[in-house]
């Protein structure tokens, strides 16, 4: 297993340089200037030109690119362009933010997925499959911005039972904090429900079909033993890597749900650095989330060989 690992780690470098190299060449081939927004209403070309000096802009752009890759690879994220701010830090004062949104609507989506997966697989047919199957496709289809503007209008102005906006760190006030992070996390967590639900579903019917699962019926054993113990972990195989994807994305996921609910997070900032043109910030972002992305699949890798004993990385 060390030595999957080891391998894994050494093929994601040359997966990291093709993402910077992607990362660099959008963001600086895209249209606008950020000497502009600096500058505000004092746009003479000297200035322009002074400010393109002053952040290497003036230079070549696989010169710049070199720069950018040697500071980064030396762990120096550069400084935002508006704020000054070093991007290491800029990044990190959100994070706690985006991880407890992304934690919660992750815990939401499988709270719900599981259970209701299990019992339309169990129930196949019935009128509880067909629910879910409504739910389903309902959340797949429903963009999550409108369900955010949804929960807003009914849950917090109109009955006031959860405040809009505002966010309240966990280990601050554990009760509060999650009081404050539930709409955006059932917002951002029901499209994965929903694809969760489905996939749970699909694994579990074809789990359920097995010969073993028909041995355990024959033996006299309980349904709930032969769902839960030996069917249910097999079938979780599938959700794995799908719930993988899920937590790699949680960043992009959160860009447009903390938006909507002015959630201080990190897809927040990327919104706000795309506006100000603020390269530095949205490379950062772009690396975190593509870095996050392959971290996950290979944490998904070892969760198989935990879920089933017969997958083996030697």
């Amino acid at each position: 297993m060390t030595v999957y690992i080891l391998r894994r780690l050494l093929l994601m470098l040359p997966v990291a340089f093709l993402v910077t190299v992607g990362v660099f060449l959008v963001i600086h081939l895209s249209p606008g200037d950020p000497a502009l927004i600096i500058l505000g209403e004092d746009r003479s070309p000297q200035a322009i030109a002074q400010i393109h000096q002053e952040l290497g802009l003036d230079k070549p752009l696989y010169v710049q690119y070199v720069i950018w890759l040697g500071h980064i690879v030396r762990g120096d994220w550069g400084r935002s362009i508006t704020t000054h701010q070093p991007v290491a830090i800029a990044i990190t004062e959100r994070l706690p933010a985006t991880f407890e949104l992304g934690v919660t609507a992750l815990a939401w989506s499988l709270l719900v997925a599981i259970p209701l997966g299990t019992i339309a697989a169990v129930r196949r047919g019935s009128v509880a499959d067909q629910l879910a199957s409504g739910v389903t496709v309902a959340g797949v289809s429903i963009p999550n911005f409108f369900i955010g503007i949804v929960l807003i209008f009914v849950l917090s102005v109109s009955l006031r039972l959860f405040p809009f906006g505002g966010y309240v760190p966990f280990f601050q006030d554990p009760l509060e904090s999650l009081h404050h992070v539930a709409l955006p996390a059932i917002a951002l967590g029901t499209a994965g429900a929903a694809i969760n639900m489905r996939f749970t579903r699909s694994s579990m019917i074809e789990v359920l079909s097995h010969d073993y699962i028909r041995t355990a019926w024959a033996k006299g054993a309980s349904w709930r033993r032969v769902v839960f113990v030996h069917a249910l972990k097999n079938a979780l195989i599938p959700v794995v890597t799908i719930v993988g994807l899920q937590i790699g994305g949680i960043i992009e996921g959160a860009v447009v749900t903390e938006t909507v609910f002015t959630w201080p997070g990190v897809g927040r900032l990327a919104v706000e650095s795309i506006f100000n043109r603020d390269y530095t910030v949205v490379q950062g972002i772009v690396l975190l989330a593509a870095f996050s992305y392959m971290s996950a699949n290979l944490l998904v890798d070892l969760v198989y060989a935990w879920l089933d004993p017969r997958i083996s990385y030697a």
